[in-house]
This record gives structure tokens, sequence and C-alpha cells, in this order.
């Protein structure tokens, strides 16, 4: 089997147990998981690092050692204000065009977008440009600070409209 291909059977085996579990969250052993799936242990850190990270509405919290765990929990917010609050902590001060782009495929992938407010916001973020020149005569890094800023005033409206 495929690294790829291994990657996506341990993605979707922990996403069924976290689907299973009603509470939203499992604790696993890094160690059972990589027996289960004859792969080595980071293998299992790859998948967690890339597939359950916040920014995909998880929480993954470990502990090493022998008996270590790996506990994996699926974000729900109670309230629009604590979605927001999650949405200002993912973007940060700065966001460059192609992490603005995963997040908002993220957030469409967890409902919170639909596909047309995704297409409009990708599109209000772009680094405009006309014949090879951006639009606004800035630096690169004042750029990803008023995409921050403007991306965090569109989800937030979104989200509390």
């Amino acid at each position: 089997m495929s690294s790829s291909n291994l990657t996506k059977v341990i993605e979707q085996y922990i996403a069924q147990l976290l689907e299973d579990n009603e509470d939203g969250t499992i604790s696993l052993r890094r160690k059972d998981l990589a027996e289960r799936f004859g792969c080595v242990p980071s293998q299992i850190n790859y998948v967690l690092r890339s597939r359950f990270a916040p920014e995909h509405g998880f929480l993954v919290e470990s502990q090493r050692g022998g008996h270590g765990y790996i506990r994996v929990i699926q974000l729900s917010f109670k309230s629009c204000d604590e979605k927001v609050d999650h949405i200002a902590e993912l973007i940060d001060n700065a966001i460059t065009e192609q992490e603005a782009r995963k997040l908002l495929v993220n957030l469409q992938n967890r409902k919170v977008l639909t596909p047309r407010e995704r297409l409009v916001i990708e599109v209000a973020l772009r680094n405009q440009e006309e014949n090879g020149r951006t639009l606004f005569d800035i630096s690169p890094y004042r750029r990803d600070l008023m995409r921050a800023e403007l991306l965090r005033k569109l989800l937030t409206s979104l989200v509390l409209g």
C-alpha cells in the first residue's frame, strides 16, 4: 500500500472512531495504531498533524512514554462567539493567500461556509495582478496583515450574520 493510501486509511479509521463516539473524543495509543496498520509511529504522527489539526476542527493532545496516549478531540462550538474566537486564533495577525485558501476550504468542509461564500472570500483575498504586477504597491508582509484583517471581518460577519 502506498504511503498516501495508508494515510487515507488511517485518517478514515480515526474519523470513524470519532463518529462512533458521541462525545467527539477518542483516546488512542500511537504504538497500537502503528501495529494495526503495519507502519512506523511517525506515520501516525503525520496523519494527526496533517488531518486532525485545529484548522480542520480538531485538537490533539498526546503524552509520550510507556503509558502514553493520543487524545483526539473534535471541536464543537456552543455559541457563535466560540466559533468567532476559534476563527480569529486560526487567522492570527497575518495570513498568506495560500494559507487563507486552505483555511477557507477546511471551513467549507466543516459546513461553516457554503461553497459560494468560500469562493467569494477567496476572490476578495487574492493577490490581484494585472500584467504581472500587483494592484497594491505594498510589501508582501503588509498585504498578509491586511488579508488577515479582511478575512477575520468577513468570516465574523458571516458566522454572526
